[in-house]
């Protein structure tokens, strides 16, 4: 479960001054609802996307045995 700052004072903020977990978070949440978007959060989320690209990406790391392949977003 997230345990983080919610939308509305998150878009009152600069991305850069977004933590990962959030910036995973509402990705993963608008990647799950794109067909739905509105123009505006169409934008959001392309934004967000620009910001995790500026980070590195993702960096998606293989299973072992002290972690599975989800994301852990607290």
């Amino acid at each position: 479960m997230y345990v983080g700052r919610d939308m509305t004072e998150l878009t009152m903020m600069s991305k850069t001054d977004w933590k990962d977990s959030e910036l995973m978070f509402y990705h993963h949440s608008l990647q799950q609802v794109v067909p739905y978007l509105n123009a505006e959060g169409q934008s959001l989320h392309r934004e967000i996307i620009e910001e995790i690209e500026a980070r590195g990406g993702l960096n998606q790391h293989d299973a072992d045995y002290t972690h599975g392949t989800r994301v852990s977003y607290d």
